[in-house]
């Protein structure tokens, strides 16, 4: 299917940027393509797909319930509305009516982040009203807990290398502000690849995106507790029909979840192995300093960071551009660029990529 480039006129992608939704998040495996395939090829009444697959998924990973949605940023959106409805059909059909004020939804300051979209925006078509928490390099359990009014609905945590690092509160102690308070507290967790602890820690809703880590299709599975699940799958009949998944991608992600539960991620010492030779021979080249670094949030994973000399005749900004200009396009983590850091994930590089990247650089740079 390679002519698909040139039908279209589209450049192959390198990512060497991690799961991100610009380049299409994640490869997914012949196992899962395979439950795809069953799905849309075959009916079902998906009122019974959505809840029994969900039933399915949170019994696998010891959750009250779970269900699967299209992306994180609906189930941001659904989790928001299901809580402030509170299980109200008359909610559901009036998500904005004003008999509803108890809409006010607590973050820290620093995890108002931008992902491709502002979390902003998703609590506001939920039909939240955001409220921030401490500062932007600061926030603590007292931050937290001085925000909150008797129109607060929910605490939100973001989870993400997104979001601000340092001196910031645990989930824990956003969970214990929130339940001492009688108040849900709503985890993103989109890109995270733990499944067990956060539900373990009793955190009442935690969302992944299911195409990151889990390498499944666009979708997002959500788990958590009764009844907030429940409130959450009721928003198909309100604003959650505007953010339907359909049966192929349901069963793709239920088939990538339950291989990821049997097989893992990839470990962070093989990414080392893998990055080994590739940080040797960029190295070589003139100009740039590579090395290996661990994954800012603490994840399990490893990138080459690589650092364009102050003077080089290229800076790192020129290189990150004139590496997607002509096929193959090579995209980069390009956060740290503004000080000359580039940094390559290679989750979804094969070696012969990681040659055809050194080659691209090694010409821009001469």
């Amino acid at each position: 299917m390679s002519d698909i480039y040139e039908k279209y006129d589209l450049k192959q992608v390198i990512n060497a940027s991690g799961k991100m939704t610009i380049l299409g998040v994640s490869k997914v495996s012949d196992s899962v393509l395979e439950a795809q395939r069953f799905g849309g090829q075959h009916f079902f009444e998906m009122s019974d797909l959505v809840l029994k697959t969900g039933q399915h998924l949170a019994k696998l990973i010891g959750s009250e319930d779970g269900v699967i949605l299209p992306s994180a940023s609906a189930a941001i959106a659904e989790s928001i509305a299901g809580i402030i409805g509170k299980g109200s059909m008359y909610h559901v059909y009036h998500p904005f009516s004003e008999k509803y004020t108890d809409r006010e939804v607590i973050i820290p300051k620093g995890q108002n982040v931008d992902y491709g979209a502002p979390e902003e925006v998703m609590i506001e078509l939920g039909g939240g009203k955001m409220i921030e928490a401490g500062y932007a390099n600061m926030c603590s359990a007292e931050h937290l807990e001085m925000m909150i009014t008797p129109q607060t609905s929910s605490i939100l945590y973001v989870k993400s290398h997104h979001a601000v690092q340092k001196s910031m509160l645990t989930i824990k102690e956003a969970l214990d502000v929130a339940h001492d308070n009688n108040l849900p507290l709503i985890l993103d967790a989109a890109a995270e690849e733990d499944l067990y602890t956060y539900i373990n820690m009793g955190v009442d809703i935690v969302i992944y995106s299911g195409a990151k880590a889990f390498s499944g299709p666009s979708s997002c599975l959500v788990l958590g507790k009764k009844p907030y699940i429940g409130w959450i799958r009721m928003q198909s009949k309100g604003l959650g029909r505007a953010m339907k998944v359909g049966k192929d991608n349901i069963l793709g992600l239920t088939k990538a979840i339950e291989d990821y539960i049997d097989y893992g991620p990839e470990k962070g010492d093989s990414m080392i192995t893998r990055l080994t030779p590739f940080v040797e021979e960029l190295n070589n080249i003139s100009n740039l300093s590579a090395k290996i670094t661990q994954d800012s949030a603490g994840r399990d994973i490893y990138r080459a960071s690589v650092t364009v000399d102050k003077n080089s005749p290229i800076d790192a900004k020129e290189l990150i551009a004139k590496m997607k200009v002509d096929s193959p396009a090579i995209y980069t983590r390009e956060y740290r660029a503004n000080m000359g850091i580039i940094e390559f994930d290679v989750r979804a590089v094969h070696e012969q990529e990681m040659k055809i990247i050194v080659e691209k650089i090694t010409k821009i740079m001469r």
